[in-house]
Formats: C-alpha cells, structure tokens, sequence
C-alpha cells in the first residue's frame, strides 16, 4: 500500500509517476516499473539459496508454480557447451 503525504492512498498512476522520478533521479532511466522490483526480489532471493517455498510465501503466492514460472528469471548465466573441468 502506497499513500501520500497526508496518508490517504495513491492510485496506481500516481505510484509509477513517482517510480519514474525516483528511478530518473538514481540514473537508470525511466522505463522500470514497480512491478519489475518483484521479479529482481524473487530472482534475488532465488540466486541467494532461498527455498521456493519461502519465497511464495513472501511474495503473497499460494504455491510455487507461478513464482517458478513468471517471477523466477536467472541471474547467473549458465553455461552449456564448452565447459572443461
């Protein structure tokens, strides 16, 4: 939940024109959204060895297929071919 100053809630519009601000001002441009934070926490949590489950959980999901199939991305690249021990 995001509010104003006076504590009454934002609307959604609100809350990515001030996502755009606060990323313009950090210089990483002004194409993110709030909703790619999920995704980077998840991914994150995920790379740090965190169980799936844990991070359903924090997330708000009921199971882990959905944080597994849309909200997990790789960090690490992983390589395939070529690879000597």
């Amino acid at each position: 939940m995001f509010c104003t100053n006076v504590g009454t809630p934002l609307d959604a519009a609100n809350v990515r024109r001030a996502f755009r601000q606060i990323t313009k001002n950090a210089g990483i441009g002004t194409d993110r959204t709030p909703r790619e934070l999920r995704h980077s926490f998840v991914s994150i949590m995920s790379d740090q060895g965190v169980p799936i489950e844990t991070i359903a959980d924090l997330v708000g999901h009921a199971g882990t297929s959905v944080t597994e199939a849309v909200y997990r991305h790789q960090l690490k690249p992983v390589i395939t071919k070529g690879a000597t021990p």
